[in-house]
């Protein structure tokens, strides 16, 4: 499965990249020992490498936080996805507890300081687009009680048939990782000022993370 970026949303933002990984023959449980045990050594990991007030300074949140900006999004409301992890355990809060994989993924980002999507690869029709949103469209995110209308201006990603995320940072009610998934289709989402060796490392990173506590076999497709 590939992912086209479209013409005008290449034009407006020179250097935005994205990888697309797979892995297959996943097995999705709610909560794994292991893993556990490997959360909470990030968790001290964390405490001891990043500090709440600096956090924002990061460069690769920094050019989250830009690229959030320029499509209309407040990062000090919606922040990206690692800094918000990393926030939550500085605030002394626990990382949350998904499900195996979507908690392998989150460690992965935290670790990598990328942003990471997830999707059901069972629930998804042809290749992706990453594009501008048409004025109009909805999309119902994780969590989302109704779907929100999008003012056309947002950065979504869809396949032949639906919207499956706004870019970089929420992912489709639809298309989300359960205990039922058995192969997924990660995005590895980059935006400009983030470098193509950056992403294939937290590629390979969030590879080793699911299959290390889901099995399954995974690979970097583009």
């Amino acid at each position: 499965m590939g992912l086209k970026i479209s013409e005008d949303l290449r034009e407006r933002f020179p250097g935005l990249s994205v990888l697309v990984a797979r892995v297959g023959g996943v097995r999705v449980e709610k909560v794994k020992a292991e893993l556990q045990q490997f959360k909470e050594k990030t968790i001290e990991e964390i405490k001891q490498t990043y500090d709440l007030v600096t956090v924002k300074d990061v460069p690769i949140f920094r050019a989250y936080r830009d690229f959030f900006w320029r499509i209309g999004i407040d990062p000090t409301k919606n922040r990206p996805a690692a800094e918000a992890l990393i926030r939550r355990v500085l605030a002394g809060k626990p990382l949350p507890t998904i499900n195996t994989l979507v908690d392998a993924y989150n460690l992965a980002s935290v670790k990598s300081c990328i942003s990471i999507g997830a999707f059901d690869a069972g629930r998804l029709c042809g290749d992706l687009v990453l594009r501008f949103a048409r004025k109009g469209e909805e999309f119902r995110g994780i969590g989302m009680e109704k779907p929100v209308v999008l003012e056309g201006n947002e950065a979504v990603v869809s396949d032949a048939e639906k919207l499956i995320a706004i870019y970089p940072y929420r992912d489709a009610d639809d298309t989300k990782v359960t205990a039922a998934t058995k192969d997924v289709i990660l995005l590895i989402c980059g935006v400009p000022g983030i470098e193509g060796d950056v992403l294939k490392s937290a590629a390979q990173i969030t590879i080793d993370y699911i299959t290390r506590f889901c099995g399954g076999e995974g690979r970097i497709e583009t």
